[in-house]
């Protein structure tokens, strides 16, 4: 289990990164499922697949290529691999996640694969994850796990250090839910961000509320993340799962209180995507 320093540092800074969390075995397994989804992609020219929501699962960017895969994400990925199942909610990204929540268990909220292949457009603006995902408090972490080495030339995930202790900031522009902060925003509060990057097997816990981005992969390293959402247990989640999983709501950690806890947060609630993922909103596509 995580060190107590350990869990100390992620309250105070809103996110640990810690190493060799999973077995060269078990990111090989992951690695293989992944690249033969890539190789799939290649066959298509846009978002497809089906997930429980009727949505698209696999989803593309717009340099995407049968000569360039630009496959950018996965959706709910522990639904069609046992190995992509079994880290989600059986190993120690999920027991790591809930001794970072605390209190009585933690919850399986969703699942994603983010990646950025080799020189391909994918961007994530500036943003915070609770916004997506409202509930009832704001205990919730995303787990980041490298699939591949994530390093500063690949472009490692940028976060803003203490920035969960502070404000929720707005996500709607002009009466739109660009899943992303101002520009404003941007500018007076992101200016010196910290990079997470470490070996393959290695992952980033973030609490939901912590300021983060990535820019464009321009090098010949991919960088692929499966990045799962834990929930506290006594979270009441507010409006729909954003990725709906078989999956979603099952216990991960520790055990059911039957209760309901609530923390004073006032944010407008989130649109879904109508496209495969929120990439779409960001770029104001969907």
């Amino acid at each position: 289990m995580l060190e107590q320093w350990q869990i100390d540092k992620y309250n105070e800074d809103g996110f640990l990164v810690v190493e060799n969390v999973l077995s060269t075995e078990d990111i090989s397994a992951l690695l293989e499922d992944f690249n033969g989804w890539v190789e799939e992609s290649r066959k298509h020219t846009q978002a497809y697949g089906e997930t429980i929501d009727g949505r698209a699962r696999f989803d593309v960017d717009h340099d995407h290529s049968v000569d360039h895969p630009s496959l950018r994400r996965v959706a709910s990925p522990a639904e069609i691999s046992d190995t992509y199942k079994r880290i989600a909610l059986e190993s120690k990204v999920a027991q790591y996640s809930g001794q970072l929540i605390g209190g009585s268990g933690a919850r399986f909220h969703h699942g994603k694969i983010n990646s950025k292949l080799p020189h391909t457009a994918t961007q994530v603006k500036w943003h915070q994850d609770f916004p997506f995902t409202p509930h009832s408090n704001d205990d919730l972490v995303t787990s980041l796990l490298m699939v591949s080495e994530v390093t500063l030339e690949n472009e490692a995930l940028q976060v803003i250090p203490g920035s969960h202790k502070k404000e929720l900031f707005s996500h709607w522009h002009d009466g739109v839910f660009t899943g992303a902060v101002s520009d404003e925003i941007e500018s007076e509060r992101c200016q010196n961000p910290v990079s997470c990057y470490e070996s393959a097997g290695s992952v980033c816990f973030m609490h939901s509320r912590l300021l983060h981005a990535s820019s464009p992969n321009g090098t010949e390293l991919p960088r692929t993340m499966f990045i799962n959402v834990y929930a506290a247990e006594d979270a009441l989640p507010y409006g729909e799962n954003p990725l709906p999983s078989i999956h979603s709501g099952e216990m991960v950690w520790g055990k059911e209180s039957g209760q309901v806890r609530s923390t004073a947060n006032t944010l407008k609630l989130p649109q879904k995507p109508k496209g495969a993922s929120f990439f779409v909103q960001q770029a104001n596509q969907d």
